[in-house]
C-alpha cells in the first residue's frame, strides 16, 4: 500500500511538472545572440527590445554578439546551444538568404530552429541620384528599358540584401541594370550621393535625411505596405508589380526542441512590448514596422522566403564557400 501511494505521488509530480516549469520560467538571464557586430542594424534592433523584454520576463536579456559570415557564426552557436529557453537568436534577412548562397551550412535553417516571432519588417527605399531624369518609379522603369545595361546600381557587396533586392527588382520589372558592388552599405550610399551610381536600395534612416535635403530622390518602397515613416512614398507592389517584397526583417528563433512554454512566453512578451509607445517610436526611428507574428506564421514566412531567395541566388549563380 505504501509503495502504491509513492507511485501515485510520483505520477502526480510528473503530471504537474510542465505547469510548474511554465510558471517558473525564466529563472535566470536569457542570452540573445546577434550574429553581427555591435552598432549594426541587427544589433541596434536587438538592443531596442532588450530592456522592455527583460522587464516583461523578470530576468535580464543579455546581448551576445557573435559576428561572422553574414550571421552564420552566431546562428551556428545558437543551433548548438541547449534547447532550454535560455538562448535565443535575433535573425535578419541573411537567415533565409544564406542557405541559397553557401554551398554548405553547419546547420539546417528549418530543422535546427524553433521560430518565435517575426518582430518587424525593415522597409527599404529605392532611391536615385537627382541627375537621373525621372521623378517616379514608372518613369524609372521606362528609362531603364530604353537604356538596357547602361544605368548602374550600387550595393554593399555580392550577396548583400541591397544586391539581392535590386536583382529581384530587375527580374520583376524586366529591366537590365549594371551592378557595382562596394565593400559595405555605407560606401555604396556614399557612391550614390556622389553620383558614381544612379540607384540603390537604402534603409529609410540612412536615406531619408538626404531625400529631405534634395540630394536623393525616393521613388519606391520595398515592403508590401507603405511605411508609416514615409507614407507618401508608394510601394513598388502598388505601382504595377503586386507581390513584390524585398524588405529586411528582424525575427527571433530558438534552438529546435526549446520547450513550447518558453517559446510561448517570449512570444507573448515581445507582442506586448511591440505595442508600447516607446518601442513604436524607437522602431520608427530605425525604419522598422512592428509585426509580432505567431510562431506558426513566422515558420511559414521563413519557408516562403527560403524558396524566393533560393530561386534568385540559383539564377544569379551566387554561391559562397
Amino acid at each position: 500500500m505504501l509503495v502504491l501511494r509513492r507511485v501515485l505521488c510520483l505520477a502526480g509530480l510528473v503530471a504537474m511538472a510542465p505547469a510548474a516549469w511554465s510558471q517558473a520560467y525564466p529563472q535566470k538571464p536569457v542570452r540573445m545572440i546577434v550574429g553581427f557586430a555591435p552598432g549594426g542594424g541587427t544589433d541596434v534592433t536587438a538592443r531596442a527590445l532588450v530592456q522592455e523584454l527583460s522587464d516583461g520576463l523578470g530576468q535580464r536579456v543579455v546581448i551576445d554578439n557573435r559576428p561572422g559570415a553574414n550571421g552564420v557564426v552566431g546562428t551556428e552557436v545558437t543551433a548548438r546551444a541547449p534547447a532550454d529557453g535560455y538562448t535565443i537568436l535575433m535573425v535578419n534577412l541573411g537567415h533565409t538568404v544564406n542557405p541559397g548562397m553557401y554551398q554548405k551550412l553547419p546547420y539546417d535553417t528549418v530543422r535546427d530552429f524553433a521560430p518565435i516571432t517575426l518582430v518587424a519588417m525593415l522597409s527599404n527605399l529605392l532611391v536615385i541620384h537627382p541627375s537621373l531624369p525621372v521623378k517616379s518609379f514608372p518613369e524609372f522603369v521606362r528609362l531603364a528599358r530604353a537604356r538596357p545595361g547602361v544605368i548602374n546600381y550600387g550595393s554593399g557587396g555580392h550577396g548583400a540584401s541591397s544586391h539581392l533586392a535590386v536583382e529581384l527588382l530587375k527580374k520583376t520589372a524586366k529591366i537590365d541594370l549594371v551592378h557595382v558592388p562596394y565593400k559595405s552599405g555605407g560606401l555604396s550610399a556614399a557612391a550614390l550621393l556622389a553620383g558614381e551610381v544612379a540607384v540603390s536600395f537604402n534603409t529609410i534612416p540612412s536615406a531619408l535625411p538626404y531625400v529631405k535635403a534634395g540630394r536623393l530622390r525616393a521613388i519606391g518602397v520595398s515592403s508590401p505596405q507603405r511605411s508609416p515613416t514615409v507614407p507618401e512614398v508608394p510601394t513598388i507592389a502598388e505601382m504595377g508589380y503586386p507581390g513584390f517584397s524585398a524588405s529586411g526583417l528582424a525575427g527571433l528563433v530558438a534552438p529546435a526542441g526549446t520547450p513550447a512554454e518558453a517559446v510561448s512566453r517570449i512570444h507573448a512578451e515581445v507582442v506586448k512590448l511591440l505595442k508600447l509607445p516607446a518601442v513604436i517610436e524607437r522602431f520608427a526611428v530605425l525604419g522598422l514596422d512592428p509585426v509580432g507574428s505567431t510562431p506558426a506564421e513566422f515558420a511559414q514566412f521563413i519557408k516562403g522566403d527560403l524558396e524566393k531567395w533560393g530561386r534568385l541566388t540559383k539564377e544569379l549563380n551566387l554561391t559562397l564557400q
